[in-house]
């Protein structure tokens, strides 16, 4: 009996060996995820030069592990991607191969002095597919967004406006040398 109900479930499951993907027959999401991480000690490294470079990097980055990018911005000391996840990989197995992929891009390329690095921990943030286009233009808008606040401030208000309480020892704080 369980040889037989395994046999079924192995049935059900295709597996497409060109993207190493499995497809779920009859399974359907619909999962809208904001990201926001930030340079290590939130230093302003990101330059206007090769900020365009490294954005196509990270939309590879999520395009080639079968995730739909909807809009990516930032500035000099952080970053904003908004995505359609597929929920073949996990929020903290993608942002871990982002960050880990971009770094040692930018670092090969030479794009800054020294070595470049982004911080621990990120946010991530789930919105309905009503509530999109007001976050793309929040994340196309970034620069004129932060003509009138900070970084530390949005990211508060961002947390605040989910309920997610939070400890300020652990919000992308600039380290003290």
């Amino acid at each position: 009996m369980i040889v037989a109900i395994l046999e079924n479930c192995k049935a059900q499951w295709v597996c497409n060996q060109k993207t190493r993907r499995l497809n779920m027959p009859n399974t359907y999401t619909q999962l809208h995820i904001h990201f926001i991480f930030a340079v290590q000690n939130r230093t302003s490294l990101i330059k206007k030069e090769w900020q365009e470079r490294l954005n196509q990097y990270i939309t590879a980055i999520i395009q080639n592990r079968d995730h739909k990018l909807l809009a990516i911005n930032g500035m000099p000391d952080h970053v904003h991607v908004l995505i359609g996840m597929r929920p073949t990989q996990s929020i903290s197995s993608l942002m871990q191969e982002v960050k880990r992929d971009s770094s040692e891009w930018i670092n090969k390329q030479k794009l800054c002095p020294g070595e470049f690095s982004w911080q621990q921990g990120y946010g991530a943030f789930s919105y309905s597919k009503s509530q999109l286009p007001a976050i793309i233009n929040y994340i196309l808008e970034q620069e004129k967004h932060h003509q009138k606040k900070t970084f530390i401030t949005e990211y508060k208000e961002i947390l605040d406006s989910f309920g997610i309480e939070y400890d300020e020892r652990y919000i992308f704080h600039p380290l003290s040398f």
